[in-house]
């Protein structure tokens, strides 16, 4: 998927995928936040990877800035148990997506998460029907 990590040739390699994968999650989380405490309440759903849950070759950028989004999320959840602000954190396998079978021609597709099982899992997760669901780091891996 990229260069092994003695070829990276500048902090350009990290810093895209930290910024475009914690930056972005941690800054929408600051901005929700602020309106849940407000409203008394909130479900907050954070996408990492299942490839966060252990480093792999040629991915380490990635892998890293995914682990990232998990920590915060158990940190968000710590911060904000007594708040009625749930948080949790799902972690796709890979995604059945147009750009992910381009990308990837000769994988076995029939592995691959749909998109409507994570919109299924995101929308559980958002329901009062998770009440009681608040720290959970949840696979999402298809079939695989």
């Amino acid at each position: 998927m990229g260069k092994r990590v003695h070829e990276l040739t500048s902090d350009d390699d990290f810093n895209k995928m930290f910024n475009m994968n914690f930056i972005s999650t941690l800054n929408t989380c600051k901005k929700v936040i602020l309106h849940m405490q407000k409203q008394g309440e909130g479900r907050i759903v954070n996408v990492s990877a299942h490839a966060a849950t252990k480093g792999k070759a040629k991915m380490a950028p990635y892998c890293i800035s995914k682990s990232a989004v998990i920590t915060l999320s158990e940190s968000l959840t710590a911060e904000h148990k007594d708040n009625d602000i749930n948080i949790n954190c799902i972690l796709p396998g890979t995604i059945d997506t147009p750009t992910n079978r381009n990308d990837m021609p000769n994988a076995d597709f029939s592995t691959w998460v749909p998109t409507e099982d994570i919109a299924n899992v995101m929308l559980y997760l958002s329901s009062e029907l998770a009440n009681s669901v608040n720290g959970a780091i949840l696979p999402v891996v298809g079939k695989s």
